[in-house]
């Protein structure tokens, strides 16, 4: 099925307000091969949840990059036995051993950090793709964390011509504190993503 902006339109003004169950529930029906995305940080425990509570199986595809904290390491891991996730991780081709000699963590700034993004995260995100050939993509974005996803909505289509799900799009993070509380759901805060280092930048996944 073919979505033109018009029916994204209509639907993501259908969709305002709705529970997200219902609006997974309504992308699952349509979808042949789903996945939702992790970075296992803050709040990410909500779409995992929201998701897999309507379809148990969903592929959760997380590009752990080699450099996250020890405190989203020991949350990934918990969030995963609790939710018992059906994991799909992809790693850089070449060791954070050998990048940090080569290159280490480039500023943004530096020319070389498209570089060390490529490796250690589109890379893997692509090969993912490539790997799933996903035509739903369940996501946690929301409205107010970048320029960029400010300019889309519950309902938008992928750069690769996916369908990006992201049912708590409009949510604030005091709701999404509620909805993990009302689910004992653990958040993680300590997290740090050196392809994006400051919180309004893009990494380039979503773009």
């Amino acid at each position: 099925m073919k979505f033109t902006d018009q029916h994204l339109e209509h639907l993501n003004a259908q969709f305002r307000g709705i529970p997200t169950e219902e609006i997974i529930g309504w992308a699952l029906d349509y979808a042949r091969s789903p996945i939702v995305t992790t970075n296992f940080g803050p709040f990410s425990a909500s779409i995992l949840r929201a998701v897999t509570a309507v379809k148990k199986d969903v592929p959760v595809i997380w590009c752990d990059t080699g450099y996250n904290t020890e405190a989203t390491y020991t949350h990934a891991d918990e969030v995963m036995k609790s939710l018992d996730l059906n994991m799909k991780i992809y790693v850089p081709k070449q060791t954070r051993a050998r990048r940090d000699v080569l290159m280490g963590i480039p500023d943004i700034d530096d020319p070389r950090h498209t570089e060390f993004t490529r490796q250690v995260k589109l890379e893997p995100f692509r090969r993912a793709i490539k790997e799933h050939q996903p035509d739903v993509w369940f996501t946690n974005i929301r409205k107010g964390q970048t320029a960029f996803r400010d300019s889309l909505d519950m309902l938008s289509i992928s750069k690769e011509g996916i369908l990006k799900v992201s049912p708590f799009y409009h949510w604030n993070d005091a709701q999404l504190k509620a909805y993990l509380r009302q689910h004992q759901l653990p958040n993680e805060q300590n997290y740090y993503d050196p392809t994006k280092v400051l919180q309004n930048r893009e990494c380039g996944i979503h773009l």
